[in-house]
């Protein structure tokens, strides 16, 4: 399977809940946006009980083999776009970064950089929500995935994504 190839099944499995952009998206291959409210009522719309705000920023990149600067620098840049676009506030719950990388070939020092990188932030002490970075790869020629702490749920989905799963 090409990078492209990778590309277009691993942003795909995104089209159905999130606003997905491909074109313009420098330095990234594409990017994606999730965003969901939701509130609770006791009988009438009048007695709201709560209300919550839910963001995802994804950012998708794929590389024949990315070396670990480069990936550093990219995750900044994802970290600080989407930090732009935060609004916390009584109702915002979290506003999570997410950034996979595709590659052909990944090396040891990249692997062991996504692994050791963590990237959290609290809005007025945890009570204006929080916003944790998430980062998943996949070296597509054996299979191998690397995530960061808050991104060991991306194991899972990149398994099933490029295992021939749905």
């Amino acid at each position: 399977m090409t990078l492209e190839e990778a590309l277009d099944r691993l942003v795909g499995s995104y089209l159905r809940y999130y606003d997905v952009v491909r074109e313009d998206v420098d330095p990234f291959s594409a990017k994606a946006e999730f965003h969901a409210h939701g509130e609770s009522y006791l009988l009438i719309k009048e007695a709201k009980m709560w209300e919550m705000d839910s963001n995802e920023y994804v950012y998708f990149f794929a590389s024949e083999e990315p070396d670990a600067a480069g990936v550093r620098e990219l995750v900044e840049t994802a970290w600080d776009e989407a930090m732009a676009k935060v609004q916390p506030g009584k109702n915002h719950r979290n506003s999570d970064v997410t950034f996979l990388l595709l590659a052909n070939t990944l090396p040891p020092e990249t692997r062991k950089a996504i692994r050791h990188t963590n990237r959290s932030k609290g809005y007025a002490h945890g009570l204006q929500g929080w916003s944790n970075l998430k980062l998943g790869a996949i070296e597509l020629s054996s299979g191998k995935i690397a995530t960061n702490r808050h991104g060991a749920d991306l194991k899972k989905l990149l398994r099933n994504i490029f295992s021939g799963k749905r």
